[in-house]
């Protein structure tokens, strides 16, 4: 039925949208080394922009470091440089082998700037949700109006997409409470 194929098709952008603000906030940093805050970071290899994590390994041996391992060491100078250029604010040092980022304690100062950072793009994620929300309506509305629906079955699906969305933004309300915990914490 079309109520099911629109309530499917909005639920799935809105799990998409989910999905894109972890991504976002795995390359807030926190203090802590983690890959993803590298791994999709482009790197100009052979004249071609290449993510980090297709040419290298990652390892954290500490809390505080992150160790990357090129497959290839002749791409070890365009890593470093892709690195330098990136807005992590961290020198790498490499030996020959390995690239090292040491990661530094974070200021309460810089903290409140990560924090909000984060409201931010779950804010903007709220408003992709609701956005998802808007046009899948419309799309009912339409299918209302050419009498492909009832208004039963419109109001109905409305009810329930307006459920579906309050689930979503719970949800990105957790993400965002659990990063903001994550960031402050020292």
């Amino acid at each position: 039925m079309i109520v099911e194929e629109v309530r499917a098709e909005a639920k799935g952008k809105m799990g998409k949208s989910i999905e894109h603000l972890r991504e976002e906030f795995g390359r807030v940093r926190t203090g802590r080394a983690n890959p993803g805050l590298v791994e999709k970071l482009m790197v100009d290899y052979y004249g071609a922009e290449v993510p980090l994590q297709q040419l290298a390994g990652f390892s954290v041996p500490d809390a505080r470091l992150l160790q990357i391992t090129p497959y290839d060491q002749n791409a070890i100078t365009a890593i470093e440089k892709a690195l330098q250029e990136s807005d992590l604010g961290i020198n790498p040092s490499n030996d020959g082998k390995v690239i090292r980022l040491a990661f530094p304690q974070l200021t309460e100062e810089r903290r409140k700037e990560l924090v909000k950072v984060v409201k931010q793009r779950a804010e903007d994620a709220r408003v992709a949700v609701r956005n998802i929300r808007r046009q899948a309506r419309h799309d009912l509305e339409e299918f209302a109006k050419e009498g492909e629906i009832s208004e039963d079955d419109l109001a109905r699906a409305e009810k329930d997409l307006e459920k579906l969305t309050h689930e979503f933004v719970e949800e990105i309300d957790e993400l965002l409470e659990h990063k903001e915990q994550e960031l402050m914490e020292v």
